[in-house]
């Protein structure tokens, strides 16, 4: 779908807005305050008047996007725009291919049908840190790692989805947001993207990979 023409204009006009790459670690929120004292995004950066483009779990790691600008902000987290997020995640028991074939088919969740983009069985990647504290892993029972791209973000998303398949999620990890990745960044660490960077990234919206309806070609 290509993006809403105010925000090309206003991408095209004046690239002023500041966009932040965030390596969110495990249990740390991914907001700025919290009432009961946990881990937030205020502990790792120090960059006024930025918020996060979508929001990533409490128990989960990976890629966030802060900006300071309102429409470039809903541009990369709204799903009517198809910007993909990418996920890798350490799933308990050995994948089957029939599992990940319905996770594209679609599976059904309480809050309605969800599919996605693409999903595929990955070998743990050479540049993955450890995580602190690490999974529990019951003794015995293999772990397996799956890589799936979505173009929404519902509430623990991908967990309930590979629970859905019979697989249940017990590290998840946020590798990409459209065509951003997290580009060696270590768990708690930033980078401010250029304006090219930012004008390559977001000033042309992608087209949707969703088929339209009654297109069942495989």
């Amino acid at each position: 779908m290509p993006a809403h023409p105010t925000i090309v204009a206003g991408l095209a006009r004046a690239f002023s807005m500041s966009l932040f790459l965030f390596n969110k670690p495990f249990h740390v929120l991914c907001q700025f305050t919290d009432e009961a004292g946990r881990p937030t995004l205020a502990d790792y950066l120090d960059v006024p008047n930025v918020y996060p483009a979508g929001r990533l779990d409490f128990d989960s790691e990976g890629l966030v996007l802060l900006t300071d600008d309102g429409p470039l902000k809903t541009r990369i987290a709204h799903p009517r725009h198809g910007v993909g997020k990418t996920y890798l995640a350490q799933v308990e028991g050995t994948l089957t291919d029939e599992a990940i074939a319905r996770l594209v088919q679609g599976v059904s969740l309480k809050d309605g049908p969800a599919a996605a983009l693409s999903a595929k069985s990955v070998t743990e990647p050479a540049w993955l840190w450890a995580r602190q504290p690490p999974i529990r892993q019951r003794k015995h029972i293999p772990t397996s790692w799956l890589e799936m791209e979505l173009d929404e973000g519902r509430n623990r998303q991908v967990r309930r989805m590979t629970a859905a398949v019979g697989f249940p999620t017990l590290r998840l990890i946020r590798t990409r947001i459209g065509t951003l990745g997290l580009g060696g960044l270590s768990p708690g660490a930033y980078r401010e993207l250029g304006q090219d960077e930012i004008r390559r990234a977001f000033a042309e919206g992608p087209r949707s990979r969703r088929r339209p309806p009654g297109d069942n070609r495989r």
